[in-house]
């Protein structure tokens, strides 16, 4: 990696970095206040549906914690991501700045949001007494395949989107429809088994949870999950640099 590089990606932490500043400009809380939210609807939702689906509290309000915890992170990088062309439209027509340097500006912007929020998870586990084992360890390199998922997947739907401006509200409802058809709200085991491997097994979003849920709540994920995740990101890195390599020079025209 030269210099340059260097420079480009600690450009793109800054701009994610102000992107979070100024969001919150003249807030007491800054970006505590996703904390809060965050918090009260981990709480909410894990006292209904823990009553609907009659699941432990003990065991359920952890899973829907680190769940929707999770799941944000995921759902605002790809939404987010596909608009980062668009809402860098300045800077593209004026500076000579990779556009990688946009997309690990937006994934960056979401993994400190990640870092606000995820302090809930802590409190939730200290008040039900459940502590983490060796798993825990699982979640690194796990986190290290979504985050590389998330930036190929931002960089292709960024040049989608920039192109084909309904896109964004496609990527929305396709995100929406995610959302219900994983397991966030509700757990795995609700699902009958040869239904579960359908309705599961097909979903991607499902085994990039997988991988970074599981170790956190003391559960090793499944050989399936890690085979599909690191097959599917290899893919979108490959779509990725295609799209990248074949329309870079005609997305300053398409923004």
């Amino acid at each position: 990696m030269s210099l340059r590089e260097v420079h480009y990606i600690q450009l793109a932490f800054t701009l994610g970095w102000q992107d979070v500043k100024q969001s919150y400009r003249r807030s007491s809380l800054g970006p505590f206040w996703l904390t809060l939210g965050m918090a009260v609807q981990v709480l909410a939702l894990g006292l209904v549906f823990g009553l609907i689906f009659e699941s432990p509290l003990d065991e359920f309000l952890p899973f829907i914690g680190t769940s929707l915890i999770l799941w944000g992170f995921i759902n605002s990088s790809v939404l987010d991501g596909s608009m980062t062309f668009i809402s860098s439209e300045a800077i593209l027509r004026q500076l000579p700045v990779p556009h990688y340097v946009h997309v690990l500006r937006s994934v960056w912007k979401n993994l400190l949001m990640l870092m606000h929020n995820i302090v809930i998870l802590p409190v939730v586990f200290l008040v039900f007494l459940k502590s983490p084992n060796w798993n825990i360890l699982l979640f690194l390199p796990g986190f290290l395949v979504v985050s590389a998922f998330l930036i190929s997947a931002t960089y292709f739907l960024a040049f989608l989107t920039t192109r084909f401006r309904d896109m964004q509200q496609i990527i929305a409802s396709i995100m929406t429809v995610v959302f219900y058809v994983t397991p966030i709200i509700w757990q795995p085991s609700l699902i009958p088994g040869g239904t579960a491997h359908l309705l599961l097994g097909l979903n991607p979003f499902y085994h990039f949870l997988q991988i970074i849920r599981l170790p956190i709540l003391g559960q090793a994920p499944t050989f399936e999950n890690w085979a599909l995740a690191t097959v599917i990101t290899v893919l979108t890195g490959l779509v990725a640099y295609l799209t990248s390599k074949k329309f870079k020079n005609r997305l300053v025209y398409w923004v």
